[in-house]
C-alpha cells in the first residue's frame, strides 16, 4: 500500500508522519526502530536491518549445506 506523507521540520531534523493503520499493519509503536535503505528507486523504510537478513540467510543456507554434520552433533 502506498500512502503520502509530509516531511516536516523536528528541531534540527525532518521527520514523517506513519498513519496509524500503516503502524497497526506492521506492527510498529513509537520508540520502534526502523531502518533506512537508499535504493535504485528511492527510499525503502523496513523494520528488518537487511543486513541481519543477509546474515541469516547465509548461515541458513550454511546449515542446509552441513544438516548432516549438524544431525550429529545434536546426538
Amino acid at each position: 500500500m502506498t500512502q503520502k506523507s509530509k516531511l516536516r521540520k523536528l528541531g534540527g531534523s525532518v521527520a514523517t508522519i506513519i498513519p496509524k493503520a500503516m503502524l497497526d499493519r506492521l506492527h510498529l509503536e513509537a520508540g520502534d526502530e526502523i531502518f533506512i535503505t537508499e535504493t535504485p528507486d528511492g527510499v525503502l523504510l523496513s523494520a528488518h536491518d537487511p543486513d541481519t537478513e543477509a546474515m541469516l540467510d547465509d548461515a541458513r543456507a550454511f546449515m542446509r549445506s552441513h544438516r548432516e554434520a549438524f544431525k550429529a552433533l545434536a546426538k
